[in-house]
């Protein structure tokens, strides 16, 4: 009997404030729980068209994202299916959604999207904040997006079981926590993106 292939995705930029939601519903995902061998917890940031093959080897798939939904900022949605392609290309923010929901229209012409598809999405507060952390609003969606991703893998009969070690899905450098004590104030680093590049457009 075929064991279905489970892969959970976080999209996204941790460098500007709610564009990081995914990837840090990803993360505090992985850390929290063992999960099978056939279920794998990827940051997909936002690396579009090369993400191709963790979707193609994917039977069911599980993206967190910040989504512009045109709804209050802080809200949790969640779509199934047919109906995650578009809205991932209804109103981009940023080049991963462009990216994306480009892998998924290649994987579906290629005949390899996965059997289901689910978006857990939050609208984000604040995305033009270079160096920013999540917003209180979008922070607060962390737990309940983690319950509805672990509710829908018990769905799909998986059986998850609190992490024993202190494997993490990315560089401890990256830790939230650490990501906003050590973040610059205003008076030192530039808000609107990366004050070098900037510099070299003058």
């Amino acid at each position: 009997m075929h064991t279905a292939h489970i892969t959970i995705m976080g999209l996204g930029n941790l460098l500007w404030a709610d564009e990081g939601f995914g990837v840090r519903a990803a993360e505090q995902l992985f850390a929290r729980y063992q999960l099978p061998a056939n279920v794998d917890v990827v940051d997909g940031g936002t690396q579009g068209l090369l993400l191709l093959p963790y979707v193609e080897e994917a039977d069911r798939l599980i993206l967190f994202d910040a989504i512009d939904f045109g709804l209050t900022p802080g809200t949790l949605k969640v779509y199934h299916d047919d109906a995650v392609p578009a809205y991932l290309t209804a109103k981009k923010m940023s080049l991963h959604q462009t990216g994306f929901s480009e892998v998924l229209a290649l994987a579906d012409l290629k005949g390899n999207l996965p059997g289901q598809i689910v978006l857990i999405g939050v609208q984000p507060v604040q995305l033009e904040d270079y160096g920013g952390s999540l917003t209180d609003a979008v922070r607060a969606q962390l737990e309940p997006a983690i319950a509805l991703a672990v509710q829908q893998l018990q769905d799909w009969g998986v059986s998850l079981s609190p992490r024993q070690d202190d494997d993490r899905l990315n560089h401890a450098s990256l830790d939230m926590q650490r990501y906003e004590d050590e973040r610059p104030s205003a008076e030192l680093a530039c808000r609107i993106g990366d004050d070098r590049v900037l510099q070299g457009e003058g």
